[in-house]
């Protein structure tokens, strides 16, 4: 299943809206409701869209579905690590809940329980909850992104909601908001005064495994060749190799997924690049083998981690993260940070020769390729 032709915007898989009941006369929803032209259902109170069959047998039907509604749990809090591996400290701003593109490896497909994507319309709650937090602690420094529960971008052109963060986090000095993709969707980013607040970000991987393993996304080209236009208007850059998937010519599929990205974007406007190989939830593989019947590399050997995700074993990552790393660091500018996403200090040290505590933590590694000195 190899791509043959780009899918281009994401968002157009989306045929149905549905708005929650006390939504309904939010100028927001107003809003998307005008900019998409979608047929609209209004749902009663309690009401849920109707979504034929059962999950996640129903997640293909559901991605064709957007809820408009609230969010009426946390908004911004940090990023759910674990102890037992390194962690960033990175802070989870909640802006939705599921993409129209599809991953095999997605681990929302065994998080989730609903099939249809959400979007919350209720930005004055999600501004305030920054407010709190970014006006009370003006001595620490917050790295945030929207692309934990969703992809940043991927039905930006029907929601718009890209520069309404973008101008708030302009004038903050204490945070940098990252938006994070797979898709090539950058409109909405042109002639903003970002100050320089914002980085916009990609997954990246072999390009066997983009054409084979992540539908509806945009191919290599077109994500480097977004990223190289954002650059242009003064954004800095990020890459995350996450999840690193072991596969027939690996070596060949990252080195040349690498080689492209640095012949395309320019290395010093690139603030960090991440490393993480493939772990997942034990329900993921029954979900994913089932949905994607034509994918095979959850019959690889793993182990159960100490987060109770399943990984390859020990000596497997550390060739992949060794090969990565020497590839990465090839071309990469100096003041850019490359780093592991929830590996222990075990495997840091045996890939980079030191952990984070050595250079004042993780944390602070990140902290400094943006400017910021606490």
């Amino acid at each position: 299943m190899n791509r043959t032709s780009s899918y281009g915007d994401p968002a157009r898989f989306i045929r149905q809206l549905h708005v929650a009941e006390d939504c309904r006369d939010h100028p927001y929803t107003r809003e998307i409701i005008q900019r998409t032209k979608l047929p609209v259902s209004y749902l009663k109170p309690g009401q849920l869209p109707a979504i034929e069959g059962d999950y996640p047998a129903n997640l293909d039907q559901g991605k064709r579905h957007l809820l408009l509604c609230r969010n009426r749990g946390v908004i911004f809090k940090p990023c759910p690590g674990t102890r037992e591996y390194t962690c960033c400290d990175y802070q989870v701003l909640n802006i939705g809940m599921n993409c129209p593109m599809d991953c095999v490896y997605c681990i929302l497909q065994a998080y989730l329980n609903n099939p249809w994507l959400s979007f919350f319309v209720n930005v004055d709650d999600l501004v305030a909850d920054l407010d709190r937090v970014l006006l009370k602690e003006q001595d620490q420094f917050f790295r945030i992104g929207t692309g934990e529960f969703t992809d940043s971008l991927a039905i930006d052109s029907l929601t718009g909601f890209s520069p309404h963060l973008i101008n708030y986090m302009r004038d903050k000095p204490n945070a940098v908001l990252e938006l994070k993709t797979k898709c090539a969707v950058i409109d909405n980013l042109r002639g903003l005064d970002h100050n320089g607040r914002t980085v916009v970000a990609w997954s990246l991987n072999s390009t066997p495994i983009m054409a084979r393993e992540e539908l509806r996304t945009a191919s290599l080209e077109e994500r480097l060749e977004a990223a190289a236009q954002v650059a242009q208007w003064g954004y800095r850059l990020a890459f995350h190799f996450d999840p690193i998937i072991y596969h027939h010519n690996w070596q060949q599929g990252y080195r040349e997924t690498i080689a492209k990205l640095f012949a395309t974007v320019p290395a010093e406007k690139i603030a960090w690049i991440s490393m993480g190989a493939l772990r997942y939830l034990p329900a993921l593989k029954k979900i994913a083998t089932e949905r994607f019947p034509f994918s095979s590399f959850f019959y690889e050997e793993f182990i159960n981690g100490l987060d109770n995700k399943y990984r390859y074993f020990r000596p497997q990552r550390v060739a992949m993260y060794r090969f990565i790393l020497d590839e990465l660091k090839k071309y990469s500018a100096e003041q850019t940070c490359i780093y592991f996403c929830m590996e222990s200090e075990e495997i840091w040290q045996e890939v980079f020769g030191f952990v984070p505590g050595d250079v004042g933590g993780l944390p602070a590694m990140l902290d400094r390729s943006v400017g910021w000195s606490g």
